[in-house]
């Protein structure tokens, strides 16, 4: 078992920057590491994703403005979200996925709202 804690939401004006944090209990070597988010009335969808290796990828919606890392050493991933919009509110889930037994945990969410 794995748990997943995000942090760094917060309110922040159209134009501006947050950077979100996932800490997990255990190691994260053999995992893809994912951002996903939900907007009230909306599905949950994938915002950006990076591999064990690094390789990442990124919803359409967000390319050029977020960007995902991660830190295999400390059990964490990131998300540097900028120029962010207010169509970008919404509550960000932080998951992984281990790519070899597929077991798939989830963090509580961390709410992120985009006002002026």
């Amino acid at each position: 078992q794995v748990q997943l804690v995000e942090s760094g939401g917060g309110l922040v004006q159209p134009g501006g920057s947050l950077r979100l944090s996932c800490s997990a209990s255990g190691s994260i070597f053999s995992a893809t590491m994912a951002w996903f988010r939900q907007a009230p009335g909306k599905q949950r969808e994938m915002v950006a994703t990076v591999t064990s290796g690094g390789s990442a990828n990124y919803a359409d919606s967000v390319k050029g403005r977020f960007t995902i890392s991660r830190d295999n050493a400390k059990n964490t991933v990131a998300l540097q979200m900028d120029s962010l919009k207010p169509e970008d509110t919404a509550v960000y889930y932080c998951k992984l996925r281990f790519w070899n037994s597929g077991s798939t945990y989830w963090g509580q969410g961390t709410q992120v709202t985009v006002s002026s």
